[in-house]
């Protein structure tokens, strides 16, 4: 039976209080108490704010009651059924209320909620506490992460659950301060959203979401990554965070920015505090203006600065674009492309081994890309075909002993981009049609069937490698966007030794259903 939210509440400060005592004691004398932190931030915040211009910023009380006023009101009609919010929902134990929250926040990072639920709910079913989550050995998380992308999210979730339960008592830091400082992986952002919505504690969170409502809302033009519009968006959070539900009001900013306040196409008409919204109403005077032919600027509060010397103001040089409406904010630097690699991939199988055809997978570093997943063996490869084929053929050697290089086929290419690289995969063939099965590999690589691949902690990219393998996606892989497999024109008419192979296994197609947000697994 779900317990009154009031009475949630009251525990929640009371447990809080108790443990307060606890978690000062984990803190060296050396480390900079949370008040002393919260001081500096709010003097620094006066400073920042004297600095500014009041288009950019909430100067009067009675904005700011009404903001929170309205952005609570529709998020208590409009917010979504998701599963951690019923999960930490009148949950009483601080520590699991505070780990249901934790686990949704990391998962949340650079992806669609759409994708991250079905592997919230598997993830809260095997490991329900901080305490399964510490005792799981790293190989069961990178399975269960598979495809989810930023395979480093679940390495250090992990690692912060054994921190807490070997040194911390198994009690999670209650404030965004020692959240920060004492959990590997927890930053600013992820600090404070447990912070809020776990223990209530007024500090404001800042994320995709929650930029794009603040410039639009305060007119923000200049560049959202720079140093100084982000701290100037972390101040205007922490001014507008409702100190009676911060949980709520968090979670409600984001959701604006999620459901109405989106990228392309806001959905303005039902925006709850679009009467506070300066893009808004520069828009809406605009449309006035044309209307009535009138020749001059709008009649629009702009801001008291000169845009060549406010620094939140968009630069000259990008000046208002009507057709583009309140989507002129927030404007982004441009990125920097990713840099491209190539690497030369080979599916190596036993089509005749004991039990069942087996295919050939080796363990990545423990650090760096895709640490700790399996995938195929491979080589960084150059454009070269010849060189490519002989380093491929010399590395599956030193895994699996002498194999027939004639046998050795290029099947096709994948190319997937990571955050930062573009790789392209040559993909390469080799089935080990009548030889001895081999059986004993070195450490650091084992045998598969065609059913454990589909379950191994291995990433999206060498799902597509094995669909080439397969032979059964040629041209454009229609499952992704940010990845592309192709197949050369032989591939259309298969040799007849090829056509017995293919007709020998049932394909087994894997469905993909992650989607970041703006990155690539």
């Amino acid at each position: 039976m779900k317990k009154p939210q009031a009475a949630v509440r009251s525990r929640l400060r009371k447990q809080a209080s108790r443990q307060e005592g606890s978690e000062k004691r984990v803190l060296s004398s050396s480390q900079v108490k949370p008040s002393t932190a919260a001081g500096l931030a709010k003097r620094q915040e006066v400073a920042w704010q004297a600095s500014v211009s009041s288009y950019h910023l909430f100067r009067d009380t009675a904005e700011v009651m009404a903001f929170r006023e309205n952005l609570l009101n529709w998020y208590d009609r409009e917010k979504r059924d998701l599963p951690w919010r019923r999960l930490a929902e009148g949950e009483v134990d601080l520590d699991r209320r505070a780990y249901a929250v934790w686990v949704s926040e990391v998962m949340l990072q650079q992806t669609q909620v759409a994708t991250v639920i079905d592997y919230y709910t598997r993830w809260m079913q095997k490991w329900p506490t901080l305490q399964d989550l510490a005792g799981a050995s790293l190989e069961e998380v990178n399975q269960l992460w598979a495809g989810l992308g930023y395979y480093s999210r679940g390495r250090r979730l992990q690692q912060g659950a054994r921190k807490v339960v070997e040194e911390l008592g198994g009690h999670v830091p209650h404030t965004a301060e020692t959240l920060q400082r004492l959990l590997p992986g927890v930053g600013r952002y992820t600090a404070g959203a447990i912070a809020s919505i776990a223990f209530g504690q007024a500090t404001g969170v800042v994320d995709g979401n929650v930029i794009r409502v603040l410039c639009r809302v305060r007119a923000i033009g200049a560049d959202s990554s720079s140093t100084l519009v982000s701290q100037h968006l972390w101040g205007l959070a922490q001014q507008l965070v409702d100190p009676a539900r911060p949980g709520d009001f968090n979670q409600a900013a984001m959701e604006l920015g999620a459901l109405v306040c989106t990228p392309q196409h806001p959905h303005c008409s039902q925006c709850p505090v679009r009467s506070l919204c300066r893009a808004y109403q520069k828009v809406e005077r605009g449309k006035l203006l044309a209307s009535q032919s009138l020749p001059g600027s709008p009649d629009v509060e702009e801001c008291a600065s000169s845009t060549e010397l406010c620094q939140l103001c968009a630069h000259p040089t990008e000046p208002w674009d009507q057709t583009l409406g309140v989507t002129n904010f927030p404007r982004k630097a441009s990125r920097k492309p990713p840099r491209e690699e190539c690497s030369a991939i080979c599916v190596l199988e036993q089509p005749r081994a004991l039990g069942g055809p087996q295919i050939l997978l080796v363990q990545r570093p423990s650090s760096g890309l895709l640490a700790g997943l399996w995938e195929f063996p491979s080589v960084t490869a150059e454009a070269s075909g010849r060189c490519q084929r002989e380093a491929l053929l010399q590395e599956l050697q030193s895994w699996a002993g002498p194999l027939p290089a004639s046998h050795l086929q290029h099947l096709g290419q994948v190319v997937h981009t990571f955050s930062h690289i573009k790789l392209t995969y040559q993909v390469y063939g080799l089935a080990l049609e009548g030889q001895t099965p081999v059986t004993i590999v070195p450490p650091g690589a084992r045998w598969l069937t065609r059913e454990e691949f589909h379950t191994a902690a291995i990433s999206t990219a060498m799902k597509k490698v094995f669909r080439v393998y397969e032979g059964q996606q040629p041209g454009i892989c229609k499952g992704s966007k940010r990845s592309q497999v192709s197949t050369p024109s032989s591939r259309k008419k298969p040799s007849p030794g090829q056509q017995l192979l293919d007709s020998f296994f049932r394909p087994l197609i894997p469905t993909d259903s992650s989607n970041l947000n703006s990155m690539a697994q």
